[in-house]
């Protein structure tokens, strides 16, 4: 049995689109769909020995037949056959989804909710998750029903190959073609935001370090490309600031792919800020992947 593709619900309209992206997620990946709805525990004092969530014994039935059933109901509408499972439970969300995510292939979230969900992008429940998750993560924003390629942000880093490895598998599970967008600037940290302007900061060679930098992205992809030669691959190299260049370019993707964190500019933190921008901004669904600890 694939590891499941689970989703996180709470009867928003958000998160039942979020229903519907991991409904194809897990019909692409031949996997089963668990549907996880988790809430706080109703009273400040849970029975004693209690576990740090536990099945729906609070009175939860009306609402197994209310968000959750209609969330499977759902579910099935958009891909028949696949295999739905769910889970009510009672805990903190963060932690319910940090330890489901264990046992999954993908977590999908929607980008607003209600209940556990509230602000979920301006919480901390996606970014958590996209740093502590034991999968990937997926955050259903942007336009609808999205179009075009695949896009890859690459930045070259060790840490970033996760993320190129599930962009081009995605890519060839939805038989879309990929574009590997790579962000430079002279400036010496590449994903420098602050005052002043990277694109005209003084460098020794300019063009030598442009040169130094598709070498980085061709190399980036080079081994994806063996592994996966149906895919049509555009490689991408832009001069730019990097969040600005990647939120543009999501405005014609179906999805964006990025690392959890990378070199220079993206490092120091679990999650990095170029990632949280993409959460936030994207005009387009969000893939943060971790990579090797």
């Amino acid at each position: 049995m694939s590891d499941p593709v689970i989703v996180g619900v709470d009867g928003s309209t958000s998160s039942l689109a979020a229903v519907d992206v991991a409904a194809r997620e897990a019909l692409l990946r031949g996997a089963p769909l668990r549907i996880v709805h988790a809430f706080g525990h109703p009273s400040a004092h849970p029975p004693s020995g209690a576990a740090p969530w536990s099945p729906g014994d609070f009175g939860l039935e009306p609402m197994v037949r209310g968000e959750v059933a209609r969330a499977e109901e759902r579910a099935h509408e958009t891909a028949p056959g696949v295999e739905v499972t769910r889970s009510v439970v009672s805990g903190d969300t963060v932690e319910v989804l940090e330890i489901e995510s264990r046992s999954a292939a993908l977590t999908v979230l929607g980008s607003r909710g209600l209940t556990g969900f509230s602000g979920l992008l301006l919480g901390s429940t996606a970014v958590h998750l996209a740093a502590h998750g034991h999968c990937p993560l997926m955050v259903v924003r942007g336009r609808p029903d999205p179009a075009g390629p695949v896009l890859l942000a690459v930045d070259g880093s060790p840490a970033g190959e996760a993320a190129v490895e599930f962009a081009f598998a995605e890519a060839a599970l939805r038989k879309a073609p990929l574009v590997a967008l790579h962000v430079w600037n002279t400036w010496s940290e590449r994903a420098y935001e602050g005052p002043g302007d990277p694109l005209t900061a003084v460098v020794a060679d300019a063009d030598r370090l442009r040169e130094a930098e598709q070498h980085l992205l061709e190399e980036a992809v080079a081994r994806c490309r063996t592994a996966y030669p149906r895919v049509a691959v555009e490689l991408r190299l832009v001069r730019s600031r990097v969040r600005n260049a990647l939120i543009d370019a999501s405005r014609d993707a179906q999805l964006i792919v990025a690392g959890a964190r990378g070199r220079d500019g993206f490092t120091g933190l679990l999650l990095g800020s170029v990632s949280q921008a993409l959460l936030h901004h994207a005009h387009c669904p969000v893939a943060v992947v971790r990579g090797k600890e």
